[in-house]
């Protein structure tokens, strides 16, 4: 079995190939493909505050806002050519409809310093909608596929999200649960970038049959940091 290859950029990134493709893991969860010079983010799930106000469940209703402040930030740190927005960015097919003005403009600021790609989910089959930016199902940069669901079994190249993964690991008081990126090396599944998105422990049956070999963690936090399968715990 071929050895992990990984090594930290001073930002606290973590570099590695996926596929044979160079990636970079920001410990913001957001994937940077800089031969591309691609930004890549997953499961935003704007509005997600809302959508449960709207059904009596009070939440603060700033998640949005906090998302779209994370997303600008690595936009103006990296100045991506392309940005793509890798599924269930809206939470639901009437976000579009609660969003403040103010955000919508900030969608629409963002997407006239980078192609804002929208990659249609399961939230939001409809991709962009009516706010700034291109729709696609999914799109092929370097050698990777960048789609929102994992397609079944074993698919090398597939850069994916969806399934919100999170690294749980025993601690000096207890255990940490973060959320991470998944690899086997062949494919990646990237953590959810939104506020209010949640997260699904990688032991999960759900990321059962996706990797060739026990994968590697790599969990958010003041860096992003590396962790072997036989050190993360379940729920």
């Amino acid at each position: 079995m071929t050895a992990w290859r990984v090594h930290q950029r001073p930002c606290g990134a973590a570099v590695m190939a996926v596929n044979d493709a160079e990636v970079v893991l920001r410990p913001s969860g957001a994937l940077w493909l800089e031969g591309e010079r691609a930004l890549v983010v997953a499961d935003l799930h704007l509005e997600k505050g809302s959508a449960y106000a709207a059904r009596g469940q009070m939440l603060p209703p700033y998640d949005t806002r906090e998302t779209l402040d994370r997303l600008q930030a690595e936009i103006e740190a990296l100045d991506p050519r392309v940005t793509v927005l890798l599924g269930d960015t809206l939470h639901d097919g009437s976000a579009t409809t609660r969003i403040a003005p103010d955000d919508r403009e900030r969608i629409a600021g963002l997407a006239r310093r980078t192609t804002l790609l929208w990659i249609t989910g399961n939230h939001d089959p409809d991709g962009a909608g009516n706010l700034a930016g291109e729709t696609a199902v999914e799109i092929g940069l370097s050698k990777l596929v960048l789609r929102h669901e994992p397609s079944p079994g074993l698919t090398p190249g597939e850069a994916a999200g969806h399934l919100h993964p999170c690294a749980r690991v025993k601690g000096t008081a207890g255990s940490v649960r973060r959320r991470c990126f998944v690899t086997d090396g062949q494919r990646l599944i990237l953590p959810a970038f939104g506020a209010y998105a949640g997260g699904l422990n990688v032991r999960d049956p759900a990321f059962a049959g996706l990797f060739a070999r026990p994968p590697l963690a790599v969990a958010l936090g003041k860096k992003a940091h590396a962790i072997r399968w036989s050190a993360l715990l379940g729920d």
